[in-house]
C-alpha cells in the first residue's frame, strides 16, 4: 500500500487525543498517529476494515469508523511496516551516510531532526548497535531496531533508512541480526588480526606467515607472492608498492582477519537468501595503523574470495578515543586518508566503496579532511555521544540523578576501560561533590570527564535505580532530549553535508 497524501484530519481532530504532528499519516482509508504523552499508537479506520482486527489496543467506535489505542509493541509495528514501506530498512548504498547509536533507543527523533537541518541528501542508519553494546543495555537486536522505527515513525522520516547489526564477530550474531531484520551488516575480525605483526622480527614474521590458515584463504604462498611481488598499485597517481617485508607482514597481520571476514559473507549470503543485504568491514580496533600496502592487501584479497562490501574502516593515524576530539595531527591525518580514500575508488575491480569512520563521534577536527578526501564516499559511525547527551539533559533537569551517575561512573571507571581505548583519568577529574548543580552541565566539555561518562554506560544502566530514573526523565521530557541531540549532531553532520568546505 502507498501513502494517500491526505492529511489524517479526523485523527487529528479528536477530542482528548493529543497526536504528535509529524506522526500523522493516512493511507488507504487508515490514519494513525503517536499519542503525545501515553506512548500508545492511535489508530482511525472504516469499520469492517481488515487493518482492524490486525491491531492491538483497546477500541472504540467514532462515528462511521473504529479508534484502536495500542501499545507501541513489536506486534503493532508489525502491522504498521505492512502499511508504511518506509518504516522498513533498506540498503543504503554508496552516498555519503550516518550512523546514529542509540543505547537508551529514545535518541532518533533527535537525530533525524539533525539530519533535516543538515540537509544535504546524507542517508541515515537509525539502529545501530554492537552486540557487546547490547548485552550491556540489556537489549535485544529486535528491541534495537523497534526504538529506532518508532522514532522513525514519530518524526514521519520517509526517505529510507539503513539498520546496522554493529561489530559482528560470530555466525550466532550474524543470525540473530538476521532474523531481527537488519540490512546493514559490519564484521569485526579484531580477534583475528595479528597487531604484534608491526613489530616482529623479519623471522617471526615468516614462521606467523608460513602458518597462516592457507586453506580458508584457498591461496599458497607462493601464490600470493606472485600476485604482488614486484607491483605497485597505481592508486589516483600514488604508487603503492609491495616487496617482501610488506607483503608479508600484511598477510600476517590481517589474513587471518581476512579468511573470518570471508566464513562471515558467506554464512550470511546464505542465511539472507534472496534477501538485500550490504556489508561493511571493520579492522579500526587495533593499536597499529593500517597502511596503505595493508588496505590494498585487505581490499584485493576479499574482492579475490567473494566477498563485496560496501563500506570498510581501516585503523587511521592518530587516535581515535571513545567520546573526544581526535588526538593528532589533522594535516598528517589527511595526508594519510588522501591515499586510503584514492584506494577506495581504485582498487575494487567491484566498484568504489565508502570509507567508514569508526569511534566518529564528536571528532570535529577530522571531519572537514575526511570528508573532502572521501568526496562523498564516506560513512561516519557515531554511538555512545547520544548517551552523553542524554546525561546533558540530565544534568540540566534533575542535578541529583547525574551527580548520582558520575559518582558510579567514577567508581566503574577502571574495570570498564579495559574494553575501550581511552586515556582518561581519574585524579584531574572532578569529584561530584566539587561541583555545583547549575555546573554540572559542564562535565560533559571536559576531556577525562566526558570518557569516565561515555564508557561507563553498561555499569549505570544495569543498575535499575539509574536506567529507569533516567529513561523516564527523557520520556517526561522528550522535548529537551530532542534539543540536546539536535544541537550536537548538527555539528557532526553538516561538514559530510557539505563536502568538507566547513
Amino acid at each position: 500500500m502507498g501513502l494517500t497524501g491526505n492529511t489524517p484530519t479526523a485523527l487529528l481532530a479528536l477530542n482528548g487525543l493529543s497526536i504528535r504532528p509529524n506522526s500523522a499519516v493516512s493511507v488507504e482509508g487508515m490514519e494513525a498517529g503517536l499519542v503525545e504523552e501515553d506512548r500508545k499508537i492511535a489508530v482511525l479506520v472504516p469499520a469492517g476494515s481488515q487493518v482492524f482486527s490486525d491491531f492491538e489496543g483497546e477500541s472504540s467506535a467514532v462515528g462511521d469508523r473504529k479508534l484502536v489505542l495500542g501499545p507501541t509493541n513489536a506486534a503493532n509495528l508489525d502491522v504498521l511496516r505492512g502499511l508504511l514501506p518506509w518504516l522498513r530498512p533498506r540498503p543504503l548504498g554508496t552516498r555519503t551516510s550516518a550512523g546514529f547509536g542509540d543505547r537508551l533507543g529514545l535518541a532518533t527523533p533527535g537525530h533525524i531532526r539533525a539530519l533535516r537541518a543538515a540537509g544535504g541528501g546524507l542517508a541515515p542508519i537509525f539502529a545501530q548497535q554492537s552486540i557487546r553494546e547490547m548485552e550491556r543495555t540489556g537489549r535485544s537486536p529486535r528491541q534495537v531496531l523497534d526504538d529506532a522505527t518508532w522514532g522513525v515513525f514519530a518524526e514521519g522520516w520517509q526517505e529510507g533508512f539503513g539498520a546496522d547489526a554493529d561489530h559482528l564477530k560470530t555466525t550466532e550474531d550474524v543470525d540473530a541480526c538476521v532474523a531481527a531484520g537488519y540490512t546493514f551488516f559490519t564484521f569485526d575480525p579484531g580477534e583475528y588480526v595479528d597487531d604484534g605483526a608491526e613489530a616482529a622480527s623479519a623471522s617471526d614474521l615468516r614462521a606467523a606467515f608460513d602458518i597462516l590458515p592457507w586453506q580458508h584463504l584457498e591461496d599458497a604462498p607462493g601464490d600470493l607472492r606472485r600476485r604482488y611481488l614486484g607491483e605497485t598499485f597505481e592508486v589516483e597517481g600514488h604508487g603503492v608498492p609491495f616487496d617482501d617485508a610488506s607483503l608479508v607482514r600484511a598477510a600476517v597481520k590481517y589474513g587471518a582477519a581476512v579468511a573470518h571476514v570471508a566464513r562471515l559473507h558467506r554464512h550470511l549470503q546464505a542465511a539472507m537468501g534472496e534477501g538485500d543485504f550490504e556489508v561493511e568491514v571493520s579492522v579500526d580496533e587495533t593499536e597499529s595503523p593500517t597502511t596503505h600496502a595493508q588496505h590494498v592487501y585487505i581490499a584485493t584479497e576479499l574482492q579475490r574470495l567473494g566477498v563485496r562490501w560496501v563500506s570498510l574502516a581501516p585503523r587511521y593515524v592518530g587516535r581515535f578515543e571513545k567520546g573526544v576530539d581526535y588526538i593528532g595531527d589533522v594535516a598528517e591525518f589527511e595526508e594519510d586518508i588522501e591515499i586510503h580514500a584514492a584506494i577506495s575508488r581504485t582498487v575494487s575491480p567491484d566498484g568504489p566503496y565508502k570509507l567508514s569512520l569508526h569511534s566518529g563521534s564528536d571528532k570535529f577536527s577530522v571531519y572537514p579532511a575526511f570528508a573532502r578526501q572521501a568526496r562523498g564516499l564516506a560513512h561516519l559511525k557515531t554511538a555512545g555521544t547520544s548517551y552523553l547527551e542524554a546525561l546533558r539533559t540530565a544534568a540540566a533537569l534533575d542535578p541529583g540523578l547525574f551527580r548520582e551517575i558520575y559518582e558510579l561512573s567514577r567508581t566503574r571507571y577502571e574495570e570498564d576501560r579495559a574494553s575501550y581505548h581511552v586515556s582518561a583519568s581519574l585524579e584531574p577529574a572532578a569529584k561530584p561533590e566539587a561541583v555545583p548543580d547549575e555546573e554540572l552541565p559542564a562535565l560533559l566539555e571536559c576531556f577525562d570527564e566526558r570518557q569516565i561518562l561515555h564508557v561507563t554506560f553498561g555499569s549505570v544502566l544495569e543498575e535499575a535505580r539509574f536506567r529507569d530514573r533516567l529513561l523516564g526523565l527523557l520520556r517526561e521530557h522528550p522535548e529537551n532530549y530532542a534539543v540536546d541531540l539536535e544541537k550536537h549532531f548538527l555539528r557532526h553532520l553538516e561538514p559530510f553535508a557539505n563536502g568538507g568546505s566547513l
